[in-house]
């Protein structure tokens, strides 16, 4: 299925804006993620008091996506309503590369947008490679190795 188009991602983020629950930090982020099959799964960030258990929009994004059955992405688009593009925080982008770090990241704020390859962002991430055990995949069949990354 060909790409959706940029700024449809842009704007399906940027909408996630408004349900964003940050009255915390008051840093609002929306994030828009296309599977390699041209779905697209939205996502905000949820903060919460006890500032450890916040949920960032890229997080929510991919669980949407996993709990409809896709581990492959294209791309990835981060919104946050202040004057600099950001990109996904640590965390995220560890969780991003379990699926692969062959994801094209976009930063788009007000004023500016920029854009990076995952593996640029996090070049040697710990994987289940790094693990003793088999990975299982989506079915619950243990397969020798990860995916491809």
């Amino acid at each position: 299925m060909d790409p959706v188009p940029l700024d449809r991602l842009v704007a399906l983020a940027r909408e996630m804006l408004a349900y964003s629950y940050a009255p915390y930090s008051r840093f609002s982020v929306g994030a828009a993620l296309e599977a390699d099959n041209g779905e697209v799964f939205t996502g905000c960030n949820v903060e919460n008091a006890s500032y450890g258990l916040t949920i960032c929009a890229e997080q929510n994004a991919v669980a949407a996506a996993v709990s409809r059955g896709r581990r492959r992405f294209r791309r990835l688009v981060v919104v946050t309503g202040g004057q600099r593009a950001v990109a996904p925080c640590g965390r995220c982008r560890q969780v991003l590369a379990e699926f692969g770090t062959d994801l094209r990241v976009y930063g788009v704020a007000n004023g500016e947008s920029v854009s990076w390859e995952l593996k640029d962002l996090i070049p040697d991430p710990f994987g289940g490679d790094h693990l003793e055990v088999d990975v299982v995949d989506g079915d619950g069949v243990a397969s020798p190795e990860p995916e491809a990354r």
